[in-house]
């Protein structure tokens, strides 16, 4: 099952994220992850259950340090979701999809 999920980078962070009138939550991940391939799956869901209403993207943490330093990102996976160009929430390392949402919808409405 393909989900809604895109690609974000350093460059287009601005554009996809900060200026998106819609709260986007953005998974901080690595392809040689393995927390990361276990929460995959939920965030793809996500990027479908909450279409209109949220955008996922996805940002590869080898690829893109200076957004990784610049929200203080240690430890993947990191979740954080934006609103009105402000982080709102951050979810650290696997969690169940429950945990992330009770975290998310709030801010979603």
């Amino acid at each position: 099952m393909a989900g809604k999920t895109f690609p974000v980078t350093d460059d287009s962070f601005q554009d996809d994220v900060l200026d998106s009138e819609t709260p986007v939550l953005v998974d901080f991940w690595a392809e040689w992850c393995g927390p990361c391939k276990m929460i995959a799956p939920i965030v793809e869901e996500l990027s479908l259950e909450y279409d209109g209403k949220l955008k996922v993207a996805k940002l590869d943490a080898d690829e893109n340090m200076h957004t990784m330093q610049q929200y203080g990102i240690m430890g993947i996976p990191t979740l954080i979701l934006f609103k009105g160009g402000q982080p709102v929430e951050r979810v650290q390392g696997f969690r169940p999809k429950e945990h992330i949402l009770e975290k998310i919808e709030p801010h979603l409405s």
